[in-house]
């Protein structure tokens, strides 16, 4: 049976309408065969299949199974051929042109052609509630040359597109779905890897191998589910009797994982706790008030009590070894309680002062320590506990000025930097940006990526953000996943989790 013929079947189930019980071998559809190669992963559906709708960071990994970018990024963070097979610059770095694969197909069978990019980037760009404008912004226009030639115009030097198109913002969408985007929350249509032929909200959702996937030589797994973990203490009891065959773990149950004899890939990746501020609300407005929270903070203990020592205290957004993480930043703000309390009273706050912090419902241990940690120097705070979807909205809507989150890099560290200081940044809840950043950015960007200036150019775009911009680092943290011996070939990758080489052996 063709992926297309398996995908005119698909549906939308209401979570009634299923008994699931998340183990892998329950999973084959009636009619497949009893060889096929199933694999249930324990993680977070998306807030959206769309990636122009998406909300959060960490949707990329589930986006990832059914869409292609233009490019990839290896285990190193380097662009390497995705959609596309090459790719050139002009002579001033203001237009890249892409030469698409042949072969390259949507699920339906439908070519990949450079008209379908160029729809994908001019809607990215211009859907009024894209989240990846802020990212196209810089895309003036879009010429299909061929077929299978694309080249993307730009408003500036900006030699960063290779890495911006290995994620989201490069993810490309059959054209074909465009008269009704709004399905696309729950049906998506892309050239990944997978096909998605079942999706429960809140639940689960079940794909199956793309048979038209340019790369499906390497793809080794029949039928594929994602189902949460709704409770963090089970993943590894979870993964230990075939509930799910991989799991992402916090690394509070890393010790337990060991103990039950799983594998533990312990992989770096772009994550990093951070508290969004809205720098125009007071008392945020004042940078006086941040540095003295971050003085009022220590991180190590927030490390070794909530992540059980695995992390690592972090002024940036970046970490360390990364190419944009910063030497000048490390220790930027030390843990010093006098030196808070000195901040406050110039501040205008000589007897403390009070705020709130809003913190989504797996966060308590962590908002309470910081609690403790900042009531040593004046700074009582009242928790506000809200609901993931809540948390995710609050990109969009902006509503809590004060935010315990989490930021799950970019495929570009100038992306990175944009969501998290551009006008349209997601992470930017007061939506301004000093001019000092944005020309910082802007040279940053028209570096070329094998000049010897490239990464110091960007380090000093990310010292200007973290020293204008209110948003505060606290540590990074890798990603942990676990899995019984029998799965093998998960490769470590710095920013979206891929399954290509993945096998399930027995």
């Amino acid at each position: 049976m063709t992926s297309r013929h398996r995908l005119a079947s698909l549906a939308v189930l209401t979570a009634s309408a299923l008994a699931f019980t998340g183990c892998a071998a329950a999973q084959a559809p009636a009619g497949e065969s009893a060889d096929a190669t199933s694999l249930t992963w324990g993680w977070r559906l998306p807030t959206s299949w769309d990636p122009v709708t998406s909300t959060a960071g960490w949707d990329t990994h589930a986006l990832a199974l059914v869409y292609d970018g233009l490019t990839q990024l290896d285990t190193e963070g380097e662009p390497v051929p995705g959609l596309a097979e090459t790719w050139e610059y002009n002579a001033d770095g203001t237009a890249i042109t892409f030469h698409l694969r042949e072969d390259a197909a949507f699920s339906d069978g439908t070519p990949v052609t450079a008209e379908a990019v160029k729809l994908n980037l001019e809607r990215g760009r211009d859907q009024e509630n894209s989240t990846l404008a802020g990212q196209l912004r810089i895309v003036t226009s879009v010429d299909a040359v061929d077929d299978h030639t694309v080249t993307v115009n730009l408003d500036q030097a900006d030699y960063q597109v290779p890495y911006l198109f290995a994620g989201k913002t490069g993810f490309i969408v059959n054209p074909a779905a465009f008269d009704d985007v709004t399905t696309l929350a729950t049906q998506p249509e892309g050239a990944g890897p997978f096909a998605l032929t079942e999706y429960v909200p809140n639940a689960h959702a079940t794909l199956e191998k793309n048979d038209e996937y340019w790369n499906a030589d390497h793809i080794f797994i029949d039928d594929f589910s994602v189902v949460p973990v709704a409770d963090d203490a089970t993943a590894v009891a979870g993964v230990n009797t075939g509930q799910w065959d991989v799991a992402i773990i916090p690394a509070s149950q890393a010790e337990a994982a060991e103990s039950a004899g799983l594998d533990v890939e312990e992989i770096k990746a772009l994550t990093v706790r951070a508290l969004d501020v809205n720098g125009t609300v007071a008392p945020f407005d004042d940078q006086r008030v941040l540095q003295a929270i971050s003085h009022a903070t220590d991180r190590q203990a927030l490390i070794d009590s909530t992540y059980f020592g695995h992390g690592t205290a972090n002024w940036q957004p970046f970490p360390d070894g990364y190419v944009a993480h910063s030497d000048e930043l490390d220790d930027l703000y030390p843990y010093d309680v006098e030196a808070a309390e000195d901040l406050l009273a110039e501040a205008g706050h000589p007897d403390g002062i009070d705020i709130t912090l809003t913190l989504g419902e797996d966060d308590t241990a962590l908002a309470e320590l910081l609690q403790a940690q900042w009531a040593d120097a004046g700074i009582r705070v009242t928790l506000n506990v809200q609901a993931a979807a809540a948390i995710s909205q609050n990109y969009v809507q902006r509503t809590f000025p004060f935010v315990l989150d989490s930021y799950s890099g970019r495929q570009s560290p100038l992306q990175a930097l944009e969501v998290l200081y551009g006008p349209e940044g997601l992470m930017n809840l007061g939506r301004e940006t000093p001019e000092e950043l944005t020309a910082a950015i802007d040279k940053a960007r028209a570096t070329p990526t094998d000049d010897p200036a490239y990464a110091e150019t960007i380090q000093d775009a990310v010292e200007v953000g973290v020293k204008l911009q209110p948003n505060t680092f606290l540590f990074s943290w890798p990603r942990i996943l676990i899995h019984p011996d029998k799965v093998t070939g998960i490769q470590h990758w710095l920013d979206v989790q891929r399954w290509e080489d993945v096998k399930i052996e027995g």
